[in-house]
């Protein structure tokens, strides 16, 4: 982890040489001999905290505060004065106009290290819960609102995100009556970034599929597609991403899907669970990568599903990761049940060596009811409470 960077603005150089040094031990120190110098430093690269004399030829400490507060770059710098100025006047001065800590000399060297402690400490929570509020709402935008519906079927979605979140993406549409397009995919790398080149990709997408629809409904054709605009696109530049786009044909129970990378679907029936083996090239690495669409029926009382890495990732009571073989170990018993996934998610963390997920979960779950059991279909929202 990088350390923080300060910036140390004295005159005094026994001082300087002295802060830099007992703060050098802690932070990434810079200095300078008044705020002119100061101005020159922070123009080159912005300090995550100033400690700041008052009293300085050339330019006082009061005139680089205030300068700084006018930068739209540099208002939010935290500041600290430290000087011999005691009187009442300069101290409410300082703290009128919105310095963080006004520390008087002489002063004690671990004071003032505490002082810098707490305050990074609270930018850190504050810009942490920022990036949490910035990625529940990219999380918002990523996912459906709802499901398909079709009679004869039952079909469920849960997301989970760990922390920020990572670069999970799930969506579908209606090609025709009967017939719907359903995208999972995956953008290496975690947090606010990855949210951004989801949110991005997932544009691409939606907007690729409407615009081929009129000629293809070839997942292969569509995913070759995605993949070339992936590779253009400058932006977007040596982003990866793992993506299934699978067309669910209602009147012939029929799949049929390319994959590019990404964990393979899991078919489960009554008697075993196993993994739709067929998969190629991730996306982003080769614009001339070539796709090929797959197809099978889902049988009465079967079952697909269709997940990110969280999953397969999640490490088990013996040390060892799920994998997919591991996934489809637990998919089996959930068959059937109330809550497929649910009852999926629960089977697997009964045997994981913690009692929770340690990375963003996405499950699709699609079952085609066994004969004479058309109950309808029930539909799970977008969830975010715990397994």
């Amino acid at each position: 982890m990088s350390r923080h960077s300060l910036l140390i603005v004295e005159d005094n150089q026994t001082l300087r040489r002295l802060l830099e040094y007992r703060l050098g031990k802690v932070y990434e120190v810079r200095s300078a001999q008044n705020g002119e110098e100061a101005l020159v430093l922070v123009e080159e690269e912005i300090p995550d905290l100033i400690v700041s004399d008052i009293m300085m030829p050339k330019m006082d400490g009061f005139a680089l505060f205030s300068l700084l507060r006018q930068g739209e770059r540099t208002r939010t710098i935290p500041f600290i004065f430290l000087t011999a100025k005691t009187d009442d006047t300069s101290r409410f001065k300082g703290l009128g106009e919105g310095v963080d800590d006004y520390i008087t000399k002489p002063f004690d060297i671990e004071f003032l290290l505490t002082r810098i402690e707490r305050i990074l400490e609270r930018i850190e929570v504050h810009q942490q819960q920022l990036s949490a509020r910035i990625g529940r709402d990219f999380s918002d935008r990523l996912l459906p609102k709802s499901m398909p519906q079709v009679p004869g079927y039952r079909t469920f979605f849960y997301n989970k995100p760990f922390g920020d979140g990572g670069g999970d993406l799930f969506d579908w549409t209606e090609v025709r009556p009967g017939s719907y397009l359903f995208t999972v995919g995956d953008i290496m790398g975690k947090g606010l970034q990855a949210k951004f080149y989801a949110f991005s990709f997932l544009s691409y997408i939606r907007s690729t599929i409407h615009a081929m629809l009129e000629q293809t409904d070839s997942p292969a054709a569509l995913m070759h597609r995605v993949n070339g605009m992936l590779v253009r696109d400058e932006l977007l530049e040596e982003t990866f991403a793992s993506l299934l786009i699978m067309r669910w044909d209602t009147e012939t129970n029929t799949i049929t899907y390319a994959n590019a990378g990404h964990c393979r679907p899991i078919f489960v029936t009554p008697d075993r669970s196993g993994i739709v083996e067929h998969s190629e090239l991730i996306l982003g690495l080769d614009k001339e990568e070539e796709y090929t669409d797959r197809s099978f029926q889902l049988p009465p009382g079967s079952a697909l599903i269709t997940y990110t890495d969280g999953l397969i990732e999640q490490v088990a009571e013996g040390g060892e990761q799920f994998g997919e073989k591991g996934v489809a170990a637990s998919a089996t018993d959930a068959l059937s049940a109330e809550q497929p996934v649910q009852a999926l998610l629960k089977t697997m963390l009964r045997r994981s060596a913690e009692p929770r997920f340690a990375d963003d979960i996405l499950v699709f779950w699609l079952e085609r009811q066994p004969v004479g059991q058309t109950t309808g279909s029930p539909t799970a929202t977008p969830a975010t409470s715990a397994a």
